[in-house]
């Protein structure tokens, strides 16, 4: 594409009043609930970003740096394979894995499109700026939306990948999961692809370690929820009043992360008219987090319209990508 061409620009599809009472509303419902719930979109205030960037340098959280070195292996086998033009990341953040991707496709004359997407319009802005910068040849489009339903705001382009890379996938209810999967399915065309990144099951004390690091970031930004909600609603909550909790359940292959309070409290939460009553020992539900099979997201991603052509795993198989296209009439999974 001739420097001419090139597109750079934001597409802000977030209507900032609705989100804004779509989060109080599932706030409410989370906290009115038995046993009580927060969503997870309410770790991500300045503080709690800077938090989980702490926590994915940790020694004990592998994901990050697994994924990562899969990528730096694979990218050229996934571009081979795949052939994008245009690459779209869910929930992008700094896009700093995805450079890896974008660095294959451009040593392979390929790279014309680049799209971040997420909801954070801030970091979008940055990671546009810094991604027309470092590839000056190629378009850069960013789509401030959420991650569940932004690929419907994208216009035509060139054949895309699409990637999910993270362990985001497993924040999500398997409910929430093949809806999610269908809807990826859907937008994409006979010649695009999705990237799928999941985080394995492993021995449960590896897992916990992940949830429980030595150094006290994990239990930080968990119990920032609370001073997020303080900022955001009007509450009042005493974070140092709860202690950080992570389990895992072999059952459903979930960990989860709550807050547990340490004494009897009332707190209010002013812009929702609410007060939360909890006794000592009550749990809050932050965080759930599926781990996988290969077999088991190969089956999910059949079931969503989604053919898997490739997996790429670390040496010690502690996470995965899938590299899926949309199924064709007729076809089937390769063993």
């Amino acid at each position: 594409m001739a420097q001419d061409d090139r597109s750079v620009k934001i597409i802000d599809r977030i209507d900032a009043a609705h989100l804004a009472i779509e989060r109080h509303r599932a706030l409410q419902v989370g906290l009115s609930a038995q046993p009580a719930s927060i969503p997870p979109l309410w770790f991500y205030d300045e503080r709690g970003s800077i938090l989980f960037d702490e926590i994915t340098r940790l020694e004990e959280y592998y994901p990050t740096r697994t994924e990562r070195s899969i990528l730096e292996r694979e990218a050229g086998a996934i571009v081979t394979l795949a052939k994008p033009r245009a690459l779209v990341e869910l929930g992008s953040g700094t896009c700093e894995k995805t450079r890896v991707i974008l660095d294959a496709m451009e040593a392979a004359d390929l790279l014309e499109c680049i799209v971040p997407l997420d909801i954070s319009t801030a970091m979008l802005e940055r990671s546009v700026q810094e991604l027309a910068s470092e590839y000056p040849t190629s378009s850069v489009i960013g789509v401030a939306a959420d991650f569940t339903d932004g690929l419907e705001h994208l216009g035509p382009m060139p054949p895309k990948m699409v990637t999910f890379l993270g362990s985001t996938i497993g924040n999500l209810l398997p409910v929430e999961r093949a809806r999610f999967l269908s809807d990826v399915a859907a937008s994409l065309g006979p010649s695009d692809w999705l990237l799928l990144g999941c985080d394995l099951i492993k021995d449960p004390s590896r897992l916990l370690a992940a949830y429980n690091d030595s150094q006290g970031l994990t239990a930080a930004f968990n119990r920032n929820m609370l001073s997020s909600l303080n900022q955001g609603v009007g509450a009042d909550f005493d974070p140092e009043l709860f202690d950080h909790i992570a389990t895992w359940d072999p059952e459903r292959a979930v960990i989860e992360m709550r807050l547990r309070a340490k004494c009897a409290m009332s707190v209010e939460i002013t812009d929702l008219d609410l007060s939360l009553d909890l006794e000592e020992g009550d749990e809050i539900l932050t965080e759930t987090c599926a781990k996988f099979t290969v077999a088991q997201v190969r089956d999910e991603l059949i079931a969503a319209g989604l053919t898997t052509e490739a997996v790429y795993l670390d040496d010690a198989s502690d996470f995965a990508l899938l590299l899926a296209r949309p199924t064709r009439s007729g076809a089937t999974a390769r063993p």
